[in-house]
């Protein structure tokens, strides 16, 4: 099946079961807006959207919504685990920091996919901003001009577009403010099936 969710609508049901795991209850409407960070309106719209596509159910009491379990289990997409941060700029120090997993499209999460919270913003023309996640799936080789996860052999790790040139590699940013590293050696450790926006 495909999902049929856009990403603000999953980022909202996460918000939701994330919710109601830490609080034992679902939030009202106004709770979830400043959960979010976003206007009661929108909120309004997207749990609505959520309603129609058949993923929320409510008795329109203020903390009456409920999710529906067996459609987010076979529809509304996968828990992928986050595993640590990526750097959108400057190569950073590959480290493990494990934060609750995260709920995405099947079609994003193929295989061991896992996520990786993006510091920086040298792939902006590419869509992908500083606090998202990208969703990886693990992968040792990658196409030209594919964006993928390149481990770097002084330990650090990059988030960028990989060209094989002669004699080099060009780990290319979206961003035309900054320029292209480049590189004799690096080992891919994944390439990128989607991002998460999470601002």
């Amino acid at each position: 099946m495909t999902l049929n969710l856009s990403e603000k609508q999953l980022k909202v049901l996460e918000r939701l079961r994330q919710f109601a795991r830490e609080r034992g209850y679902m939030p009202s409407l106004r709770e979830l807006a400043q959960e979010l960070g976003i206007a009661y309106a929108t909120v309004r719209q997207h749990l609505d959207a959520l309603k129609r596509k058949g993923f929320l159910a409510s008795d329109g009491q203020a903390h009456g919504l409920s999710l529906l379990r067996e459609k987010l289990g076979s529809e509304a997409g996968v828990e992928v685990p986050v595993i640590g941060t990526i750097a959108a700029g400057r190569p950073i120090e590959a480290l493990e920091a494990v934060e609750r997993p995260i709920v995405v499209s099947a079609q994003m999460a193929r295989g061991e996919a896992y996520a990786l919270r993006v510091r920086g913003d040298s792939m902006v023309d590419d869509h992908i901003l500083d606090g998202d996640y990208v969703i990886v799936e693990p992968a040792s080789t990658v196409d030209d001009g594919a964006i993928a996860v390149a481990l770097l052999e002084d330990g650090t790790a990059t988030l960028k577009r990989v060209y094989r040139e002669k004699g080099r590699i060009r780990l290319q940013p979206a961003n035309p403010a900054m320029s292209p590293l480049y590189v004799k050696k690096l080992r891919i450790q994944g390439r990128v099936r989607g991002v998460l926006r999470c601002t």
